[in-house]
């Protein structure tokens, strides 16, 4: 698997985050059972001006939010990873070969104020956003009451996983 990770701030971490969204990445694919080995990730680190204009052009929502996911597939079931037969061009990368999972672009202004609002560190609220984002490539959403239960019990399940706990 592979993460192409650009960070557009000038804003460090405590950690790498290309092996953090790589590690957590991984677990939830892992948990989710995904039988793809060769695919990629692109992750882009912004500000609040840059998620609100990426959220304004693409969702016509003029606001700032925490992250924001692009899948590359529409999931009947999520967690159900397929290539339709005679589609493989749309979702291989033609120069590696990979399996484009999607985009997801995070805000580390978000980051870091709701790493304190929450009580945690940086790095778990960074890895909660990655995990957050996974499952959304992975064709979960939060639309719904119950549908936000699964995606909260599937992302504490992978950071548990990786002992990354709000202790950290």
């Amino acid at each position: 698997m592979t993460f192409y990770v650009e960070n557009e701030t000038e804003k460090d971490f405590p950690f790498d985050i290309e092996e953090l969204a790589q590690m957590v990445g991984k677990q939830v694919l892992a948990n989710e059972n995904c039988p793809f080995d060769n695919l990629s990730v692109n992750v882009l680190v912004t500000d609040n001006e840059g998620i609100r204009e990426y959220n304004n052009q693409f969702r016509n929502i003029d606001k700032e939010t925490d992250v924001l996911s692009f899948p590359n597939f529409e999931f009947d079931t999520p967690g159900e990873y397929y290539i339709p037969e005679g589609e493989e061009a749309d979702y291989l990368d033609p120069e590696t070969n990979e399996l484009v999972l999607g985009d997801i672009i995070l805000n580390v202004e978000r980051i870091y104020s709701q790493a304190e609002e929450y009580g945690h560190s940086v790095k778990r609220e960074f890895a909660f956003l990655v995990a957050h984002s996974m499952l959304h490539l992975s064709g979960y959403d939060h639309m719904t009451e119950d549908e936000a239960k699964v995606m909260e019990e599937r992302q504490e399940k992978a950071l548990a996983d990786l002992g990354i706990t709000r202790d950290i």
